[in-house]
């Protein structure tokens, strides 16, 4: 912080190792000057995906606060930020870069880290715990992505959550997954008149994983190149439907992004049976900008 009203940031890639690919992420390492209506106001300035700020813990054991907007919204939880942010608190000095073990302070509570490391590290959170939501029926989610019903896999779609609610559709190869879109209008008539905010993601099963694609209008957000949030409920919900292995240590990639031009590798790992002992989102971060923000005094 400078003159007590200039800011640093970093914007990192996240899910990549490219630059110009994966889910970029703006990351201010020392925000606790600010108030959380200015972070709202300075999420929607940059218009990204999400935008981290880092503030001290509440919580004891924690090694840093974070507290992560959409353009239209704070989030209780976030995947890509979660990673993007640890990425620069090692690249800050804020946390040790040989440690491989962290809590962040998020306002879902505590999440974990792991540091695989590596010349380009593997940065893992543990997704907070999965909660089940109700069923759709398939012919309105065909009807609101533009589909007709024979393109949906014949799964019922269902709402997790892991912070974000998420609708999880299956879709029958990659081509009805490039072929879909939501806008407000559908994301609304989804959930038929209901407050809250979703998260609608559509994948298919592939060889490695998933093909997938996230469409969240009423955060702000048209398409998510990447979504940490809803992969662990992903896992789950192809866990349940046998479209992967339950064993421990099952390990697959979800990639998304791709039909935006922003292509993402998000690694997902099974721990325990069924996931008993948690599910683990990981990726590796591509660092692009750094830069200052300048408010009035």
């Amino acid at each position: 912080m400078k003159d007590g009203r200039s800011f640093r940031y970093r914007v990192v890639d996240v899910f990549t190792t490219n630059p110009l690919e994966g889910n970029p992420l703006a990351v201010f390492p020392e925000a606790a000057g600010l108030d959380g209506a200015t972070m709202q106001r300075i999420a929607r300035e940059l218009n990204l995906a999400e935008t981290a700020f880092v503030v001290p813990p509440h919580r004891e054991g924690c090694v840093a606060g974070v507290k992560i907007f959409t353009p239209r919204k704070e989030m209780e939880f976030a995947g890509h930020p979660t990673v993007g942010t640890s990425f620069v608190l090692l690249e800050e000095g804020i946390v040790e870069k040989d440690r491989t073990e962290f809590l962040l302070d998020e306002k879902v509570g505590p999440v974990p880290v792991r540091i695989e490391p590596g010349e380009r590290p593997m940065i893992w959170l543990r997704t907070p715990p999965i909660h089940d939501g109700r069923r759709f029926a398939p012919s309105l989610c065909a009807q609101v992505l533009g589909l007709d019903h024979a393109q949906l896999l014949g799964l019922p779609p269902q709402l997790l959550s892991a912070g974000n609610p998420t609708v999880l559709i299956a879709l029958r190869d990659k081509h009805a997954v490039d072929r879909a879109w939501l806008d407000l209008n559908g994301a609304k008539a989804l959930m038929g008149g209901e407050s809250e905010p979703i998260c609608v993601f559509v994948f298919t099963p592939t060889p490695d994983g998933a093909y997938s694609r996230m469409f969240a209008p009423e955060y702000g957000i048209p398409e998510d190149p990447a979504t940490g949030s809803s992969t662990g409920p992903l896992a789950e919900f192809m866990m349940r439907h046998g479209l992967i292995s339950r064993a421990d240590g099952t390990h697959f990639v979800s990639e998304q992004g791709t039909k935006m031009r922003r292509r993402s590798m998000l690694h997902v790992r099974i721990h325990g049976e069924h996931g008993a002992n948690g599910i683990e989102v990981g990726g590796i971060v591509t660092p692009v900008v750094e830069a200052t923000l300048t408010l009035p005094a």
